[in-house]
């Protein structure tokens, strides 16, 4: 694979840089990075990383686009609302060089996936906003044996991690484990919209500098970033002996949600029910009998706006009030924000004996977009 006359005119910038040359120019070209989580991280690294000739670029997003996402989520703008983020990103990220491929993976990424989403990439970029995502991902690429750019950010501050197999700790030998919840997320705390700006152009930097061999990658440094303080730190990490996955004696030797709440055999029995396909049931008063409709997000948000005839079960109280969806005879139908909550509330219902559970996919987000504009859905 060569450089074309006008690639040639549009890379000079790097080529002109003897550490990158024609050569290394030609590496990005063939290279293949997927970003997973096309949001605040996602969107300063796939645009870098696609200004900078990465010859296939995959990103991977099961959310649309929101209002609230325009403040930090640079990808986007005000047309693209209410559209699924992997469209959006993808027209955007073409019209930036349209001589790149783009993959758009639109999809919640679970165990039952994660090896078949990244098996074809050569370089993995984190920017998910959930710690058990960041689990699966950092365990998929250690068991592939794929380099790993992972960042996060929190308020006024983030951090960074280059993972390169053999070489240095991965993800999980810095936090061994965490519950979900323990930070709170964007929506609950806030984030300074230039943040992930800093971060997901340091993910993009370690990308180019992995593929092209040029520089010194983040791997056994933690590098933190307070903006308030405009500070950068780097703190030294090793790779632990008794880690999970990289470790000398690992415990994980296949890709693990957290609860192992899924696996693949449940994630094939699920009806996954479009908003226009839900629509047309709801439409129908035969078919509507025998549906039940159960919100698993929390009372707040139900409080918000819900659809007609829906019950609010949480999802962290589903398991314990499996028998009152059981004993109505009916198929639950589970609803939450994105899709995220009601997969898991039908993996749920399947280990309970509920035979056929069902659930909206893209969550009430579709439902607004595809359906009834003027349904408000509460920040999750």
């Amino acid at each position: 694979m060569t450089l074309s006359p006008a690639e040639l005119a549009r890379y000079h910038r790097h080529i002109a840089l003897p550490e990158v040359g024609r050569a290394g120019q030609e590496r990005l070209q063939r290279a293949r990075v997927v970003v997973i989580g096309a949001g605040g991280l996602g969107s300063p690294a796939a645009l870098y990383l696609a200004a900078a000739g990465v010859g296939t670029l995959g990103l991977v997003d099961c959310d649309r686009v929101e209002l609230s996402n325009l403040q930090r989520q640079v990808l986007f703008d005000s047309a693209a609302v209410g559209r699924p983020k992997t469209e959006a990103a993808r027209e955007r990220l073409l019209a930036l060089n349209p001589d790149i491929t783009v993959a758009a993976h639109t999809l919640t990424l679970l165990a039952a996936n994660v090896l078949e989403v990244l098996r074809d990439y050569d370089l993995v970029l984190d920017g998910t906003d959930r710690l058990t995502t960041r689990y699966v991902i950092n365990d998929a690429c250690v068991l592939l044996g794929k380099p790993l750019v992972s960042a996060a950010i929190h308020r006024f501050e983030g951090h960074a991690l280059t993972y390169l197999p053999g070489q240095g700790p991965c993800y999980r030998c810095l936090f061994p484990a965490a519950e979900e919840g323990v930070v709170a997320s964007c929506a609950e705390a806030g984030v300074l919209g230039v943040l992930p700006g800093v971060l997901g152009a340091i993910q993009a930097t370690e990308a180019v500098k992995i593929i092209t061999g040029i520089g010194v990658p983040l791997v056994g440094r933690l590098l933190t970033y307070d903006a308030l303080e405009l500070r950068f730190v780097e703190l030294p990490v090793t790779r632990r002996a008794d880690c999970a996955v990289c470790g000398e004696h690992p415990t994980i030797t296949a890709p693990r949600d957290a609860g192992e709440v899924y696996d693949s055999a449940a994630l094939a029995r699920v009806r996954r029910l479009t908003a226009a396909a839900l629509r047309g049931l709801l439409a129908s008063e035969r078919q509507r009998a025998g549906l039940v409709l159960v919100d698993v997000r929390e009372p707040n948000e139900f409080a918000t706006h819900h659809l007609q005839g829906a019950r609010n079960i949480p999802l962290a109280d589903l398991e314990r009030r499996l028998a009152e969806l059981a004993a109505a005879g009916s198929t639950p139908v589970f609803l939450c924000r994105s899709g995220r909550r009601s997969l898991a509330a039908c993996a749920l219902a399947l280990r309970g004996g509920i035979e056929a559970p069902a659930h909206l996919e893209g969550g009430l987000l579709a439902w607004a977009a595809d359906v009834d504009p003027l349904f408000e859905v509460a920040a999750g």
